[in-house]
């Protein structure tokens, strides 16, 4: 029998994501841009904004105009005009004066502050009283306030939502560089698994899992590219790694990861060119049987067959490394837990970090993580589930009431 479960701990194999280099950049229009990751840092070549602008309706006045200025007793100042949006104003604003203006509007000469419309009343068509006093820089944006020229204003290796693309719009940039889409290919094995639109026989299974990973790889922001389902053998196998190798930036290989005779995964990958094992055997539950090869300058994953450890090992330990070849930075990596407290006592084994599925129940005003038990062949769990929780390596368990930090799924 093969000699096996040498595990490595989890922190091992995550620093071998750093012997993976990122994937080629392209330049798409920006409105292509959502959820892609940034392939160069933006430079702010403008301030913005590159004029005083207002940030309410009413006057642009000097400040020192309104000083002292109360209901009982109100500053009177001449209107001089009034500022038309998306024009320079022609005029200029002296002690004393006010200009009507609009929410954005540019402030004329000499103003640095605006009166709101609601603290003013109108005397006349040429003057107004206000009520209220503002400091020089109330309610205005200054240049360069919000972006300084110069600036990075994004760093490469940024994921970019629509926020980051509506501030790469106010710069002009219609088009950007960004990371390619990494194409992960998927081997399904085993001669017990058939395609979804066959019946299964006595021992069989549906291709579950190129589905489930399918969709994992595109949420993690790759290209899934299916290789089909691969029978228990060496040639076969060894024949779709190669496509895979050849076509793909990643592989998944989920099935013929755990001890048999049978099982073909390691002898395949360890005959791919330029090949080398790097993790058999992974310090986790469930997913213990997980292997991480690397061929040439790829990564190839062999993962468990049972559908719950496959999604949770690509959740805990596979989603980096498509991260880390798609160009995400480790400062921009998803950092979203969320907080909850345990509702029943959980037993654990040392020596290994237990992944427990989990669903949300709100008590008293309370987050609660249930703990949804079952075999990792139920994939009725994952479907419950909201997330799972982490037990570390040298815990035996955790109380009720223990505060966890819940990893959406």
């Amino acid at each position: 029998m093969k000699e096996f479960f040498k595990v490595t701990n989890l922190k091992q194999v995550m620093e071998y994501a750093d012997d993976f280099l990122p994937v080629e950049t392209e330049e798409i229009d920006l409105h292509e841009t959502f959820e892609r990751v940034l392939g160069s840092d933006i430079v702010s070549d403008v301030n913005l904004p590159d004029f005083i602008r207002s940030t309410r309706d009413g006057y642009a006045v000097r400040g020192q105009s309104t000083f002292g200025a109360s209901e009982g007793s109100p500053a009177y100042l001449t209107v001089k005009g009034r500022v038309t949006m998306g024009t320079k104003p022609t005029f200029s604003i002296g002690p004393g004066e006010a200009a009507k203006i609009s929410t954005g509007g540019m402030l004329p000469d000499g103003a640095d502050s605006v009166v709101m419309i609601e603290h003013t009343e109108a005397i006349d068509d040429t003057t107004i009283e206000t009520y209220r006093s503002v400091a020089p820089g109330q309610y205005v944006i200054e240049i360069g306030e919000d972006i300084k020229k110069g600036g990075i204003i994004l760093s490469c290796g940024q994921k970019l939502r629509p926020q980051e693309t509506g501030l790469l719009a106010a710069f002009g940039k219609e088009r950007v560089k960004v990371y390619k889409k990494p194409v992960i290919g998927i081997i399904s094995t085993g001669d017990e698994v058939v395609e979804i639109n066959e019946t299964p026989g006595p021992g069989q299974i549906r291709n579950i899992n190129t589905y489930t990973l399918s969709g994992l790889v595109q949420k993690a922001g790759g290209i899934p590219l299916p290789f089909g389902i691969v029978q228990d053998n060496f040639d076969d196998l060894f024949s779709k790694c190669s496509q895979a190798l050849a076509q793909s930036d990643m592989a998944l290989i989920s099935g013929g990861s755990s001890v048999g005779a049978r099982d073909f995964t390691i002898d395949v990958l360890s005959s791919l060119p330029d090949s080398k094992i790097l993790a058999h055997g992974v310090s986790i539950s469930p997913g213990k049987p997980t292997i991480l090869a690397r061929a040439g300058n790829k990564p190839f994953w062999g993962l468990p067959g049972h559908v719950v450890s496959a999604m949770i090992v690509f959740e805990v330990v596979v989603r980096p490394f498509i991260e880390k070849i798609g160009g995400l930075s480790n400062q921009h990596k998803r950092k979203e837990k969320i907080p909850a407290l345990l509702s029943r006592n959980l037993s654990s084994a040392q020596g290994r970090i237990d992944y427990v599925r989990i669903r949300f129940i709100e008590k008293d005003s309370l987050l609660w993580a249930e703990p949804i038990l079952g075999k990792a062949g139920l994939i009725n769990t994952m479907v419950k589930a909201d997330g799972i929780i982490e037990i570390g390596i040298n815990t035996e368990g955790l109380d009720k009431g223990s505060k966890v930090s819940v990893i959406p799924l």
